[in-house]
């Protein structure tokens, strides 16, 4: 929820904004007490986007600061966050579709149809949501360049 209210407020996942900064806390939280959890006995495919989301929380969070990416940073920035959040959702939706509800899921497991739908569906809004933010962003630092430069700006 902390997500959606950062993606409406800012147009992204920014993490100097209140919500941000939220959706950072509670991710992290939420990857950390999933690590421990083993039910077959070691890691498992949820583990490695566990960490592979805290992975990217760090590149989402220190791009700017670490200016090693240069011009792409802001852009960087943005698909990082995003990739965080699209990682989430993939458990979300595997487990919720094979286990809601109790007494007769969804979906037979993660390969059923609905499942594998689902998270092409995710993909695709993933897909176009960084886009569509790489698109507002571009757009902005272009207005910013021209203001940068004298021109008159007329929006």
């Amino acid at each position: 929820m902390v997500a959606v209210v950062a993606l409406l407020q800012d147009g992204k996942l920014s993490p100097t904004s209140d919500p941000g900064k939220g959706y950072i806390i509670l991710t992290i939280l939420t990857c950390l007490t999933a690590l421990p959890i083993m039910k077959t006995g070691h890691a498992t495919a949820g583990h490695y986007v566990a960490i592979t989301i805290l992975v990217l929380l760090v590149v989402g969070i220190y791009a700017k600061r670490l200016r090693v990416f240069g011009k792409l940073t802001d852009y960087v920035q943005v698909v990082a966050m995003s990739a965080t959040l699209f990682l989430s959702c993939i458990p979300a939706i595997v487990e919720t579709l094979t286990r809601v509800p109790i007494s007769h899921p969804v979906a037979s497991g993660p390969n059923d149809p609905m499942v594998q739908m689902s998270l092409n569906i995710l993909a695709v809004l993933f897909l176009g949501g960084v886009i569509f933010q790489v698109v507002i962003l571009r757009s902005k630092k272009k207005k910013a360049a021209k203001s940068a430069d004298g021109s008159v700006n007329t929006g």
